[in-house]
């Protein structure tokens, strides 16, 4: 309870807006996507035309191999959240050293020792939800590739036996709900970075949360990757 006494309005304000921002443009980027074209959107659109080659295909060696090395990503960053959160809990053991080197920045803002920790502590809830985040697009990855070894053989599908239109559809949504788990991931290390702004004052965290907001929308519906998928 005391650190609802130490944090002045001002910290609590910029991590409201941390918070309501992260909430709300996920939000928005769901909404939004369903009236005009995002990077998502266009990605899962070609993911269903993978699914849809696949199913022409036997043996289906190639597309097992491209669903492991999507699966690396989410690994890879799963791995590093882990190591991150180890570095951040052994940092709270030595937050006397760190808090006098944010002191010597000159536009830093001095804390107590209490609330230098709580920011800390925050930081470890960010990478933790990252971790569930990438282990389960892991998860969903490996689903998939069992999916697309299941598929019924390209004979099977000339002779009507199965719905070559609706096992691609299954698949491909698998796919996408891989895809957009480790996008929550990849967002996640993306306001790690405004929350450092935190360190030095609650503006810098402010305005670092806002420019990431700023960053993500770009990326997701004003890209030139966005523009060549069409």
């Amino acid at each position: 309870m005391k650190i609802f006494q130490l944090l002045p309005l001002a910290d609590w304000l910029a991590l409201m807006l941390f918070a309501g921002a992260w909430v709300g443009y996920a939000w928005f980027a769901r909404v939004w996507s369903t009236r005009r074209p995002s990077l998502v959107a266009a990605t899962n659109r070609y993911r269903r035309y993978w699914m849809l080659q696949a199913t022409t295909r036997d043996p289906r060696v190639l597309d097992g191999v491209i669903t492991q090395s999507l699966s690396a990503s989410p690994s890879f960053f799963a791995s590093t959240s882990i190591l991150i959160i180890g570095g951040l809990f052994a940092l709270l053991g030595t937050t006397d050293k760190a808090a006098e080197i944010v002191r010597e920045i000159p536009f830093a803002q001095p804390t107590p020792m209490l609330v230098f920790e709580f920011k800390i502590l925050v930081l470890v809830a960010i990478f933790v939800y990252a971790f569930f985040r990438f282990s389960w697009s892991m998860r969903q990855y490996v689903i998939v590739g069992v999916v697309v070894g299941a598929m019924p053989s390209p004979d099977d599908f000339a002779q009507g036996r199965f719905d070559r239109e609706d096992v691609a559809r299954r698949a491909g949504d698998l796919l996408g709900l891989a895809a957009d788990t480790f996008n929550d991931g990849l967002r996640a290390y993306y306001f790690s970075f405004a929350a450092i702004g935190w360190f030095f004052s609650p503006a810098a965290f402010a305005i670092a949360t806002l420019t990431v907001v700023l960053v993500l929308y770009v990326r997701e519906f004003r890209s030139d990757v966005l523009a060549v998928l069409g």
